[in-house]
């Protein structure tokens, strides 16, 4: 008798046919892109934003804030609206100015200071100030296809006793990151927060004293990890997706959410602390991959094959790297590291939950049962995941 493709038997003899496709993408992404820098042109970063006011600096009686960021999306005015570059309608303005030498660029940004210095919220114990001066170092072009982080330096007089700054990055620019050290103090030992577009921090203490409590700290972490999911992380919601998508029963869907929650604990935390060095320009191809097999493997399946678990796990072990990239650009506090760490991997985890939890409510809970719920919803879903991933692979391999 002939095997229907819903029947598992029909999946288990193509098994060794998808391996072998999704290894041959693997490979191909890994050998294409082996070289690749650590960070992709095309991306919108967070601003990271460290004040100065150490011994030298407070004697003269002022301050310095040097900001690490993307000119050249700044410049062609792509910000917190676009995850992508490309996605833009500046896009060739922006990629112009990525081959722009360094002194090119440094006179671009000369003509947008006035504008940017107004643009940037500081407080001094709640009174607004404008910075006197925004100069800008420029690394040279290099490799067009990495993003260029120059670092523009704020100056200006720091007023006569103030004890406390309260920083905002205009919402227009994108998310930032704030951090304030002790006179003496090494970078990111004193206080330090993830601040969404146009969000203010609180008042933050010069002298340094009030680096943030370890309450604090876990609060702050919790929210980047969930925001990585929710809403900024499409790649790792199609993928939660198409978890569920396979049964909402409680019990094959927990096995595979335990599989991917254990690997990318693993990865997140070796690539955090120096373990593991993977380039993004071969982690996210792996990832768009991961996400393929998945929605391929919810059309020729309809339950829980016993390698279903293991391929998630190794599947979990490439979103942890990816994870880590998120930690890598905005830093650990050193005097919470742990802390962070685990915090951070918490909000991934209440992320993942949260798409788990909207899946079951948009459909699972009134269609679950239905008979037709697989024709009608976990095939036309899965197809749709698994076209949406192809692209992203091919765009993160060939187009990166």
């Amino acid at each position: 008798m002939a095997m229907k493709w819903q029947d598992g038997r029909f999946f288990q003899a193509l098994a060794p046919g998808l391996a072998c496709f999704f290894l041959f993408m693997a490979s191909l992404a890994a050998g294409l892109v082996a070289h690749a820098p650590n960070a992709r042109a095309h991306e919108i970063l967070p601003a990271i934003a460290d004040f100065h006011a150490d011994d030298a600096v407070a004697g003269q009686g002022r301050y310095r804030i040097d900001i690490r960021l993307n000119a050249e999306a700044l410049l062609a005015g792509i910000g917190a609206e676009h995850a992508d570059t490309d996605d833009s309608p500046n896009a060739a303005a922006y990629n112009e100015l990525r081959e722009l030498a360094p002194e090119a660029l440094a006179a671009r940004f000369s003509a947008f200071a006035d504008i940017f210095r107004e643009a940037v919220t500081l407080r001094f114990d709640g009174v607004a100030a404008v910075p006197e001066t925004a100069d800008i170092d420029v690394p040279e072009v290099g490799d067009v296809a990495v993003v260029r982080s120059s670092v523009v330096s704020l100056s200006g007089p720091l007023p006569a006793e103030a004890k406390t700054l309260q920083w905002a990055w205009p919402e227009a620019y994108g998310a930032s990151v704030i951090r304030m050290n002790p006179p003496g103090a090494a970078l990111g030992e004193g206080y330090s927060a993830y601040l969404g577009p146009g969000e203010a921090s609180e008042a933050i203490d010069i002298a340094g004293s009030g680096a943030r409590s370890l309450g604090e700290v876990i609060l702050n972490y919790v929210k980047i990890g969930y925001e990585h999911i929710l809403p900024k992380g499409l790649d790792h919601i199609l993928f939660v997706a198409g978890l569920f998508l396979l049964s909402n029963h409680w019990r094959p869907l927990l096995w595979q959410v335990t599989a991917f929650t254990i690997a990318h604990t693993i990865t997140l935390a070796l690539a955090t602390l120096g373990y593991v060095a993977v380039s993004p320009a071969i982690v996210e191809p792996l990832i768009a991959a991961s996400i393929v097999y998945v929605g391929v493997e919810n059309l020729l399946t309809n339950h829980l094959n016993p390698w279903r678990p293991l391929i998630v796990f190794c599947f979990g072990l490439l979103h942890g790297l990816g994870f880590a990239g998120v930690l890598g650009e905005i830093g650990l506090s050193p005097g919470h590291y742990v802390a962070g760490l685990i915090a951070f991997n918490v909000g991934v985890e209440l992320g993942q939950l949260s798409v788990i939890a909207l899946c079951y409510l948009a459909v699972g809970l009134w269609f679950g049962r239905k008979r037709w719920y697989r024709a009608y919803i976990t095939n036309p879903a899965s197809v749709a995941i698994a076209v949406i991933a192809a692209w992203w692979f091919y765009e993160r391999t060939f187009l990166a």
